[in-house]
């Protein structure tokens, strides 16, 4: 039985917690979604590409947070003690923005290197690839085994596989690109590599709740879950968008202070 099925009821406590949550989430997309398209005119024409893409990815996220923000108060029942109704509680929509979102995050990363169109297309097209294969090895996990149960590590490791594929070629394949980067610019590249690393590496151990918790699936572990799911969203989406944006804005300063050939050459 899934987390999600498992549900009966949540306590006043539970409910408000979720509901304050999905409510947060949905506004600090919503939010940096207007910051994103505002600050498109205070970098260099060359980054306003990422900045749009870091747009779009609040602005998809903003949306399927939404439907879920709905499903979540359609499926409790307030007046009959938090009963909660799961038939009413879609759990495919923050796979559905995931499949969506998590490849632009990496076109994110990507457009705001200086890199060839040839060395773009090659790192995009492995990076998607793999982030294609994570989420469709995590889903049946969450959503179509028993939690808890041996398929449920299963797919759960099978999963981490391309995630590890991801980091590698993070830090192996584009640290050479970043490297060649300018002084401040690859510090905050680098710290971004780190902040993808703690915020991707958040989703597998919100992953393992119901496994940790003796995989026992029931309310706790579904509050668990999307409460981390929120979490990780806000901080992977948003927060990395604006060490997006301060990377397009020194690479955009550091050009126009020194020109296109003494930035290329630091």
């Amino acid at each position: 039985m899934s987390v999600i099925a498992a549900v009966e009821s949540l306590t006043q406590g539970q409910y408000d917690l979720l509901y304050n949550m999905f409510s947060l989430t949905v506004a600090g997309m919503a939010a940096a979604f207007v910051f994103f398209v505002g600050a498109r005119s205070q970098v260099d024409e060359r980054y306003r590409g990422s900045l749009l893409v870091s747009a779009l990815v609040v602005g998809v996220a903003a949306y399927h947070y939404w439907r879920i923000f709905e499903g979540f108060g359609a499926a409790v029942d307030v007046s009959s003690g938090y009963a909660f109704d799961s038939t009413k509680f879609n759990e495919a929509y923050r796979y559905a923005d995931w499949l969506i979102t998590v490849p632009l995050l990496l076109v994110e990363l990507v457009a705001v290197l200086d890199l060839s169109d040839d060395e773009r297309a090659s790192f995009l097209t492995k990076l998607t690839i793999a982030t294609v294969a994570m989420l469709a090895l995590g889903y049946p996990g969450e959503a179509m085994v028993e939690t808890g149960g041996t398929w449920y590590a299963i797919w759960g490791t099978l999963s981490s596989i391309p995630f590890a594929y991801i980091l590698y070629v993070l830090w192996f394949e584009l640290g050479d690109v970043i490297e060649q980067e300018p002084g401040h610019a690859q510090t905050l590249l680098g710290n971004l590599r780190l902040l993808l690393l703690a915020t991707w590496g958040f989703y597998p151990i919100v992953y393992c709740i119901p496994l940790l918790a003796g995989g026992e699936p029931g309310a706790g572990a579904f509050v668990g879950v999307n409460v981390g799911y929120c979490i990780a969203d806000l901080t992977a989406k948003a927060g990395y968008g604006i060490m997006i944006y301060h990377i397009a804005r020194t690479k955009s300063e550091n050009v126009a202070t020194h020109g296109d050939a003494a930035a290329a050459a630091e």
